[in-house]
């Protein structure tokens, strides 16, 4: 019986690693949305569960994967991976949801607006809302760009370009004159009060990033323009060049604040690549309103199971590396050891 009972378990291990050898091949040809389907699905939800407790009985039969310390801890290693991956899952917050009543989110966004705070997180999949026992308030969003910007003349002789700084002049051909920058906006407005028009940099209404220029043409007359960054390559009537003022985004910063029980608990700059973490959540940079730069869109994931993942994979680490080198160093020195007479 219990040589039946193992040669079943090999069997159902060579099985399992195949179809999970073939799965990672068809996963990786769907695309990231569709391979996250399909290895939540009901079906690999029950693939996954089963794996871990043919790894789990594998350990209890064979005890010669139980001696060897690596091969333990490569077997234990795995066995955390999978069960903090279910543990963390959809399906597996789904299914603490209904026995333990927690109201946990695996993925979602929050838009907080600049000087507001919020705890609401949006689920991604529907519009059921779930809220947080903190709020993140929004101090302070930016964009910064790579210095220098640029204004980028076309005429019919090629393309040139000039570093953005008031005063910086350039010559666009003898039969063009030059341009000179003379002021930086980076919210343009342009108002009329009786007939008389007024430009302004209104910081604090909007976002409208322009350049005024001044064309000193071959006859030595002088023409004002200005250049939209919203607006590439916009030419005025009887203009014979293009006109574009080319900005790239370097980084995009939200200065938030965590409020628990109306104190100051953490401070963060979230960027891309560097989310901040609290409260069982992970939250990312993901967008930002591209008008007024005044709200942000935050990415939220949760961390439930992380750290049995991480956990799996420092145990699945040092196993190996025990297995195929450590053991064969202290079987080295042990054998030098009896040799020597110690």
């Amino acid at each position: 019986m219990k040589e039946k009972l193992k040669s079943a378990l090999m069997l159902a291990g060579l099985v399992m690693a195949v179809l999970l050898v073939f799965m990672a091949i068809y996963g990786a040809f769907i695309g990231p949305e569709r391979a996250k389907a399909f290895f939540n699905s009901p079906v690999l939800s029950a693939y996954w569960l089963a794996l871990t407790a043919l790894l789990a009985g594998a350990l209890v039969v064979f005890r010669w994967l139980v001696r060897p310390r690596g091969l333990l801890l490569i077997h234990a290693g795995c066995i955390l991976v999978l069960v903090g991956a279910i543990w963390g899952s959809q399906a597996g917050l789904e299914l603490r949801s209904r026995l333990l009543g927690t109201d946990n989110v695996q993925t979602g966004y929050m838009i907080i607006h600049e000087g507001d705070s919020e705890n609401r997180i949006s689920m991604e999949d529907s519009y059921r809302t779930v809220e947080l026992p903190f709020h993140i308030k929004l101090k302070d969003f930016r964009v910064e760009f790579y210095k220098p910007e640029y204004l980028e003349i076309v005429t019919a002789q090629g393309r040139s370009k000039i570093p953005v700084a008031v005063g910086n002049t350039c010559s666009i051909g003898t039969d063009l004159g030059t341009i000179t920058i003379v002021r930086v906006f980076e919210n343009f407005r342009i108002s009329s009060d009786g007939g008389k028009e007024t430009v302004t940099d209104d910081r604090q209404a909007g976002y409208n990033p322009a350049l005024e220029i001044m064309i000193q043409n071959p006859d030595k007359t002088i023409a004002t323009r200005y250049v939209f960054e919203k607006f590439p390559n916009y030419t005025y009537p009887g203009d014979q060049f293009l006109l574009s003022y080319r900005r790239s985004i370097r980084d995009y910063i939200s200065e938030v604040q965590v409020i628990k029980d109306g104190k100051v608990v953490a401070e963060k700059n979230i960027e891309v690549n560097h989310p901040l973490h609290f409260g069982g959540y992970h939250f990312y940079q993901s967008s930002y309103d591209t008008r007024a730069h005044r709200y942000t869109v935050l990415s939220v994931v949760s961390d439930s199971g992380l750290w049995l993942v991480y956990s799996g994979y420092l145990l699945l680490v040092a196993g190996v590396f025990w297995h195929f080198w450590l053991r064969r160093v202290f079987a080295k020195r042990r054998s030098e050891g009896g040799v020597n007479g110690y």
